[in-house]
């Protein structure tokens, strides 16, 4: 399910483009035939054979990811580190990426059973109890149908999320799921808008923390004017769009700077800013505290239970 999730909506893209927008490509550790759990084989090519032209590289895992252990996989997973293409995981492949150091000050995403033996090994691990989340290079997703959600993702933010919404339509998946775990309400729900545009916009921006999108970009993406895309943001949520976009991002780093020990400097970098003198900044401007005072007060009012 996890492999045919995140195959699937790049070939109907292919299909509903009428040309190639994604090439396809099976790795194992041997090649050759390679049957998953429910008895479907995928024509593979052995990892030693291929080389490193790839835009990204997803590693599937079911069963148990926290004891798998296969030194071929770990030195490609390194080389293709080495020269700089995007890393993924579905279903427990973030916990392998993970294990070997590859999701290291990356936010992620993993399949729900993996979550606490993750934490338990290390309390550096920046997991998160969303459907799939995208940090800069590192496409992770929690497994099952999530995946099909990533992919509309990549696909709306590479070719709009017009497009992406009629390969959802595709399989009859008619709303585009957010990262957000399904047991919390979405974005457009939190905030009641119901303007389609508006809520691309906002999936967009929610998906996009880490590498933000221009202005253009995203009312580009979301089928829109900027201007016509301003104005629905001034309307139905009473806040500038950039503005709103930054508040997203200083959220997020408020979350990552009480949640986690992630260095000051890594979670500027996490919520989408390149300079940490404007990094603290804006957060001292948005919660009229620095970022270092944030971190500060979260530790002291820590409460252990023993």
């Amino acid at each position: 399910m996890a492999t045919a999730s995140a195959v699937e909506p790049l070939r109907a893209a292919n299909h509903l483009a009428g040309r190639k927008l994604y090439d396809i490509s099976f790795l194992s550790a041997d090649g050759g035939r390679s049957k998953s759990t429910a008895g479907g084989e995928f024509d593979t090519l052995p990892m030693a054979e291929a080389d490193f032209n790839f835009d990204i590289v997803f590693v599937v895992a079911g069963g148990n990811p926290m004891s798998y252990e296969d030194p071929e996989l770990d030195r490609y997973l390194r080389r293709l580190n080495g020269h700089k293409v995007k890393l993924g995981g579905i279903s427990g492949g973030p916990a392998i990426l993970a294990r070997r150091g590859l999701m290291e000050n990356r936010r992620f995403a993993v399949h729900w059973q993996h979550i606490e033996a993750l934490q338990e090994l290390s309390s550096d691990f920046l997991v998160e109890r969303r459907l799939f989340v995208i940090d800069r290079d590192r496409y992770t997703c929690a497994g099952g149908v999530a995946a099909l959600d990533m992919m509309l993702a990549i696909v709306a933010s590479e070719h709009g999320t017009n497009f992406a919404q009629a390969v959802s339509d595709w399989f009859i998946h008619t709303r585009m799921r957010m990262a957000d775990d399904p047991s919390r309400s979405t974005l457009a729900e939190q905030l009641n808008i119901t303007h389609r545009a508006l809520m691309a916009a906002t999936d967009l921006m929610a998906s996009h923390l880490a590498d933000p999108l221009s202005e253009q970009q995203i009312a580009d993406l979301a089928g829109l004017s900027s201007r016509q895309l301003q104005r629905l943001f001034a309307d139905q949520i009473g806040e500038p769009m950039m503005q709103f976009y930054r508040r997203m991002r200083l959220e997020k780093a408020n979350e990552l700077l009480q949640q986690s020990a992630l260095p000051i400097t890594e979670v500027a970098i996490a919520a989408g800013f390149s300079s940490l003198s404007h990094f603290s900044r804006a957060f001292r401007e948005h919660f009229s505290l620095t970022p270092r005072q944030r971190r500060v007060d979260s530790r002291r009012n820590m409460t252990v239970v023993a």
